[in-house]
């Protein structure tokens, strides 16, 4: 009986799922689900979702995958976004050294993963609003990552370089991903409407796979 179970939850996957370890589409109750998550049974064909559920959350910017970059090292691709919210300890004329009500030091932060690390950017947030500030930084170089533009541009290359460092300092996230061939990525929770591309880490992680195997996969147009 086990087994005609497991060949008709087989039988019921998409198609190109078959190829490719049926846990990656393995559906959860929907009365479980958070209110922001896109669950693993909600793959169109051809596409993949990088649920915390299955081993491909590990994609996540939460993920616990430590890293060095430019010499600098951090627990998660969440810990590096959320540090450069606070002040460097390296350069004096940071303006926010001035402010008080950081909670943690730079370096702590970087340290951080999943949650943990996505709330002390929260509380870096209410410090930046309180003092209307926008420049994040990367050693020494200010910017705003929100302004769709030059600021925009830099923290999506940083952070396309930190997701590179991220598979390269661990290795069998490379296996990973390039098991997933030409299967469309997607995020566990929808994408806001105006997000920088540095946001869409699942696109990043497409545009690494494609620069790794080359141009082989082509998607349907949503």
């Amino acid at each position: 009986m086990k087994f005609f179970g497991t060949l008709f939850l087989f039988l019921s996957l998409p198609l190109c799922a078959q190829e490719f370890p049926p846990s990656w589409w393995e559906a959860v109750p929907r009365e479980s689900a958070s209110s922001w998550e896109i669950l693993p049974q909600d793959a169109e064909e051809g596409e993949v979702i990088l649920s915390k559920r299955t081993e491909l959350g590990i994609f996540s910017n939460f993920g616990a995958t430590p890293f060095l970059l430019d010499g600098m090292f951090f627990a998660s691709i969440e810990g590096l976004w959320q540090s450069l919210k606070y002040p460097d300890p390296s350069i004096k004329e940071d303006e926010r050294h001035s402010i008080a009500g950081w909670k943690y030091s730079r370096h702590e932060v970087a340290l951080m993963v999943g949650r943990e690390a996505k709330q002390a950017g929260n509380e870096a947030n209410a410090i930046y609003q309180s003092n209307k500030l926008s420049n994040i930084s990367w050693f020494g170089y200010f910017f705003d990552y929100v302004d769709h533009a030059a600021g925009s541009d830099f923290h999506y290359r940083l952070i396309k370089r930190a997701i590179k460092a991220k598979l390269d300092h661990n290795p069998n996230l490379w296996n990973l991903l390039l098991r997933t061939k030409c299967l469309k990525l997607r995020s566990d929770h929808l994408a806001g409407h105006n997000e920088p591309p540095s946001f869409r880490y699942f696109e990043i992680l497409m545009v690494l796979r494609e620069e790794r195997t080359g141009p082989i996969c082509k998607y349907k147009e949503i």
